[in-house]
């Protein structure tokens, strides 16, 4: 199984980064052999919390979160969460709150590494 690492630092909305990152994420864990891996830093651990309100027509973070999540993982920087007052319990289901060695970890295990 091939493995590509997304690192994700820019916020759920404001720009379209995550978007961006998210869209060939989510096609990626949609392929046989496949398996994509997601690190959120920064302003983007505010992806996987979970509640997300979008208005109607808008793109919804924590949908797109969720099919990445369908065959891959997502880790959420705890420093990051502190620092913004991100609880472990306000995660999505299956997003978990990590480390950078977790970070280090699964960039040495990619055979990619796309950082948006």
């Amino acid at each position: 199984m091939s493995v590509t690492l997304f690192v994700l630092n820019g916020p759920p909305y404001g720009s379209e980064r995550a978007y961006n990152a998210l869209r060939p994420a989510s096609t990626l864990a949609a392929r046989e052999g496949q398996c994509g891996r997601l690190f959120l830093l920064g302003d983007a651990v505010a992806c996987a919390k979970g509640g997300q309100k979008v208005p109607e027509g808008y793109y919804n973070v924590q949908i797109m979160l969720g099919k990445v999540l369908r065959k891959g993982a997502v880790g959420v920087c705890g420093t990051c969460m502190d620092a913004r007052g991100l609880r472990d319990d306000e995660l999505i289901e299956s997003a978990r709150r990590s480390t950078l060695a977790q970070l280090t970890d699964w960039t040495m295990e990619a055979d990619k590494t796309l950082v948006f």
